[in-house]
């Protein structure tokens, strides 16, 4: 039987967004959600940065495997310890009491403007006009 995984997305990743061809042959659902943190604007993307108590919009994906190993290819990580461009750790959604899964963040904002109200698409959307 093949395991399921639940990792948060917030940026590229997302359903509509330009990075989600690297998850969606591996997505079997996908849930908004949000979790507590800053989300800081890198360019292309988005990083989370888990301070605070501001809300970051997402979706909740249920990979394979599979899908979990590409999304770790795209976000260049390599696994704990390693040096990674994210570092991916567990969570836990601010507003579904017992959803919880994997999330790509940084540690600090590396000196990266916030996004302020915590959603990249609108965001994004926001930097076209």
């Amino acid at each position: 039987m093949e395991h399921l995984i639940s990792v948060f997305v917030y940026g590229t990743l997302m359903t509509g967004e330009s990075n989600h061809h690297v998850a969606a042959p591996y997505l079997l659902s996908a849930e908004p959600g949000a979790v507590r943190g800053i989300l800081c604007d890198y360019g292309p993307y988005p990083a989370l940065i888990l301070q605070g108590d501001g809300l970051v919009c997402g979706e909740w994906f249920t990979v394979s495997e599979e899908g979990l190993a590409a999304m770790d290819e795209l976000e260049d990580y390599f696994g704990p310890g390693r040096s990674n461009l994210y570092d991916r750790v567990w969570i836990q959604d601010a507003l579904m009491s017992g959803r919880e899964g994997w999330v790509y963040v940084w540690e600090e904002p590396r000196g990266c403007p916030v996004i302020e109200g915590g959603s990249w698409s609108i965001h994004r959307n926001k930097k076209r006009v």
